[in-house]
């Protein structure tokens, strides 16, 4: 049985903290994950949209063997701004890679499309990403909120605000994996227009509302429902979405097996969001291995920690529209409006 570290948040994985900061009248924002020792990473881009920065180094087959942060933002291709504000934050710390004498942070970035959300986004000459990538920095912490937060602040999913998730799982070898995503989607994480999320199988307790799967399930399970689609409020969102997220564990990985980490929580988009991986997404998995528990996985080990890594995923997923809270100029409701 899958149990929950402490938190149940990304940052039971030791070594790591994260910060948020975000605009209400935007309604968009920043999430960080920052790592207190450079820590081993890799990426598995499955979207056909995405939007990204300092990807191409986190190739097993590059020479960057680890990194420093992680950046997580709204603002389209705008967000991808925030990346910079997290460096001078690094920087003025004097975290980096030392190459001739200079300190260079590594921070890959990703960002989800959050432009057409009823916020304001008329931000004159420069947008805000770079300021709050430097806010968020300076938030960073073990214990953070989730749900309409930092990058998560205008998700938006096919009928319902999205948000940032987080869960966590401590498997038997004492390994400890953590997610963090930010939930805007083209496709639904819930069966239907029902409240029964996706994820159902893989939820510990009651932590997105504990309602299992419906029984019968709805007529309308089977239909494709998607952002852009939707009329059943009212309006009409645009066709932008994205889901990116940090799949993070303390176990000793290389950069292949971190490689490997990424591309097995992208199940866990599959089991949380229907359809996922579409043309209108730039899904996105960042994987992290601080390595803090000193535990090197044997061949049977780590397909425990690859089968919980789609769980965990899928978990952060569901608990970031579960507790996303509504606010001013809203396009769809909270899920606790069901």
């Amino acid at each position: 049985m899958f149990r929950t570290g402490p938190r149940n948040l990304i940052t039971d994985v030791a070594g790591l903290s994260v910060g948020n900061a975000d605009d209400a009248r935007l309604k968009s924002g920043v999430t960080v994950v920052l790592c207190e020792e450079p820590a081993v990473a890799g990426v598995q881009v499955l979207g056909g949209a995405p939007g990204t920065r300092e990807t191409d180094l986190l190739e097993p087959q590059n020479s960057i063997e680890a990194i420093h942060a992680v950046v997580l933002s709204g603002g389209s291709a705008f967000g991808l701004d925030a990346a910079s504000g997290v460096q001078a934050a690094l920087r003025e710390k004097n975290i980096g890679v030392e190459v001739g004498g200079f300190r260079v942070p590594i921070v890959p970035a990703a960002i989800l499309f959050d432009l057409r959300n009823g916020g304001d986004k008329d931000w004159g000459r420069y947008p805000p990403y770079r300021e709050l990538g430097y806010a968020a920095v300076q938030a960073a912490t073990a214990d953070f909120p989730i749900g309409t937060v930092g990058a998560g602040t205008g998700a938006l999913t096919s009928g319902l605000k999205g948000g940032l998730g987080s869960a966590s799982t401590v498997l038997d070898s004492g390994v400890t994996i953590g997610a963090l995503a930010a939930v805007n989607p083209t496709g639904s994480v819930t069966v239907g227009r029902s409240r029964h999320f996706w994820a159902a199988p893989f939820e510990i307790g009651d932590e997105f509302g504990g309602l299992g799967y419906p029984d019968p399930m709805p007529e309308d399970a089977k239909k494709i429902l998607l952002k852009y689609r939707d009329r059943h409020v009212g309006t009409r969102a645009e066709s932008g979405s994205t889901t990116i997220a940090v799949i993070a564990t303390d176990a000793v990985l290389t950069k292949a097996a971190a490689k490997r980490l990424a591309i097995s929580a992208h199940d866990g988009f599959a089991r949380a969001i229907w359809p996922t991986h579409t043309p209108a997404d730039g899904d996105l998995v960042f994987a992290l291995a601080t390595g803090r528990s000193g535990i090197e996985l044997s061949a049977d080990a780590a397909i425990d920690l690859y089968a919980a890594a789609g769980a965990t995923m899928a978990r952060a997923i569901s608990r970031g529209v579960h507790v996303a809270t509504p606010a001013d100029g809203d396009l769809f409701p909270v899920w606790s409006s069901r």
